[in-house]
């Protein structure tokens, strides 16, 4: 009876811990499925935040202004301030206002508006085939006239051919002494460009402008110079383009580059390009990287430096800016770091557009923390820097504070751009506080980016560089055009001056000549201005 009774309690506990086991297997299954669920939920939502932004940049605005009022009521940074300060109009007003605006706007323009003064004018005068009065047949006189219109008429360019001959004169009378040697003088042909190249100045510049200006790649020029008189082909137009910027206007870059390094202060930024026939072996598919850098107006003469690399990795921004010592303002890309002798700067704008990504409640508050620190900056656009330290000291300080604690505070986890916007705020936090402690420094890195934006224009059009040759050429290029433009320099009369005078002149021996052709010199000024 006792061995019965013993079996029976073995089997029931044998029993009970399989039960104990299959409960423990169950729960750890379900909290397997728990964190499965939870992770599938974030995902979920993640990937409904990134359709939801794709959307929006496929079907939605492309503006950066916020259409969100700040916590203390105040309008969104991009508003103008006093338009908002008016009383609200009813619908009756409203009209009575546009009725009024579109009377005012309808006035009579002024002839000639859209030409320059120093235009020439023709005068194309009509009289009346027969000036016989018609019932007494005796002579008319003339008792006035009227400009009827006015016209743009267009002058199309033309091809001449430029023969430099160079003349040799001897003297007679020294010539028939046979006891002295007959002297010969002889005439000197300027120095072109380019040897042995019918290129001379001004194609050359027309050509680089029509590229670097006008964006138009130099396949597309072909048929323009054929029209003109002129049988050449693309690969032709690229040698020049690389030569003319190799001999020529590399000395003025460099010059340039020179000058700049010496700053304490510099705008930079880098965007993607192509280079189909690239030295470390990668697919021309692979990007190369054309990087910016761009001074400040309170540091002397604006000056823009592209610099073509087959990367964006730091070694070639260290030898981009190698001399350099300062701060430079830029976005967060992890290159911008630790570098000897330089301080980050970080753009606010970068900050903003995180935030603005996140459409919700806590993104807007980020964006109108933002907003608070742009309209201040607004205000202070024309102070001094010394003054523009003072202001933010007392007013941007505290908002940036504020907005840096709030960040720590708030909850935000995941993958989220709610996330990320605040991830991307706290890891620059010492690098967004910058602006605060230097006057001279701009809240954000725009400079740089609308410094690049030709080249993006142009990447467009022209698609990639052949060669890296070829890159190079693009960067030098583009790099005068945007520093002439900025001092207001007419880009194809500079051109074409430092390529006539620049082959006749001894830069290698006596770089200091190269001062005289900087954009902002006088000469230029006087001679190349728009």
């Amino acid at each position: 009876m006792t061995n019965v009774s013993s079996t029976s309690e073995n089997q029931f506990d044998r029993l009970i811990r399989l039960l104990e086991e299959q409960l423990a297997h169950s729960n750890q299954q379900n909290q397997e499925l728990s964190k499965k669920l939870d992770k599938s939920l974030k995902q979920n939502e993640a990937l409904t935040e990134q359709v939801r932004h794709l959307t929006k940049l496929l079907y939605g605005s492309k503006t950066e202004k916020s259409k969100y009022n700040t916590p203390d009521g105040q309008v969104s940074l991009f508003e103008d301030d006093p338009s908002f300060n008016e009383p609200e109009q009813t619908g009756e007003q409203s009209q009575q206002t546009i009725s009024y605006t579109v009377v005012r706007k309808v006035q009579k323009k002024r002839r000639n508006d859209s030409m320059h003064d120093g235009i020439e004018v023709e005068a194309v005068h009509h009289h009346p085939e027969n000036t016989f009065c018609d019932c007494c047949q005796g002579q008319m006189i003339e008792i006035g006239s009227t400009i009827v219109r006015e016209e743009a008429e267009f002058i199309p360019a033309r091809m001449k051919k430029v023969q430099h001959i160079e003349h040799a004169y001897e003297c007679k009378k020294c010539k028939g002494d046979a006891f002295q040697k007959a002297q010969i003088k002889r005439g000197k042909a300027p120095q072109s460009p380019i040897q042995r190249s019918i290129a001379s100045p001004s194609v050359l510049a027309k050509v680089i402008y029509d590229k670097f200006v006008q964006y138009l790649p130099l396949y597309r020029q072909v048929k323009e110079w054929d029209r003109y008189g002129l049988n050449t082909n693309d690969k032709n137009l690229s040698n020049w383009v690389i030569r003319a910027s190799h001999d020529w206007l590399l000395p003025i870059y460099l010059r340039m580059k020179d000058l700049m390094m010496d700053k304490s202060l510099l705008h930079i930024d880098e965007t993607y390009g192509q280079i189909l026939y690239r030295s470390d072996g990668k697919s021309g598919q692979t990007n190369a990287y054309n990087w910016v850098a761009r001074s400040v107006p309170c540091q002397g003469p604006p000056m823009t430096l592209f610099h073509s690399a087959l990367s964006r990795s730091r070694s070639v921004l260290e030898s981009f800016i190698e001399g350099f010592s300062g701060t430079i303002v830029c976005d967060g890309y992890s290159a911008y770091d630790k570098l000897e002798g330089i301080t980050f700067a970080n753009c606010w704008a970068h900050v903003r557009r995180y935030w603005l990504k996140a459409e919700s409640k806590n993104g807007r508050i980020g964006v109108s923390y933002c907003d608070d620190l742009y309209r201040l900056e607004r205000k202070f656009k024309h102070l001094s820097p010394s003054k523009r330290r003072k202001k933010r000291q007392k007013y941007s300080k505290p908002i940036v504070d504020k907005f840096l604690k709030w960040v720590e505070k708030s909850p935000f986890y995941g993958k989220n751009a709610l996330a990320k916007a605040a991830e991307y705020t706290l890891n620059r936090a010492n690098g967004l506080k910058a602006f605060l402690n230097d006057g001279r420094i701009e809240i954000d890195n725009n400079p740089a980016e609308n410094a690049i934006r030709p080249n993006v224009l142009g990447r467009k059009n022209w698609l990639f560089s052949v060669s890296e040759a070829g890159a190079k050429a693009n960067a030098i290029c583009l790099s005068i055009a945007e520093t002439a433009k900025s001092n207001g320099v007419d880009f194809y009369e500079y051109l074409k001056k430092l390529l006539t005078d620049l082959p006749n002149l001894k830069i290698q021996q006596n770089p200091e000549i190269l001062n005289q052709y900087m954009p902002w010199s006088k000469m230029i000024k006087a001679e190349c201005s728009k």
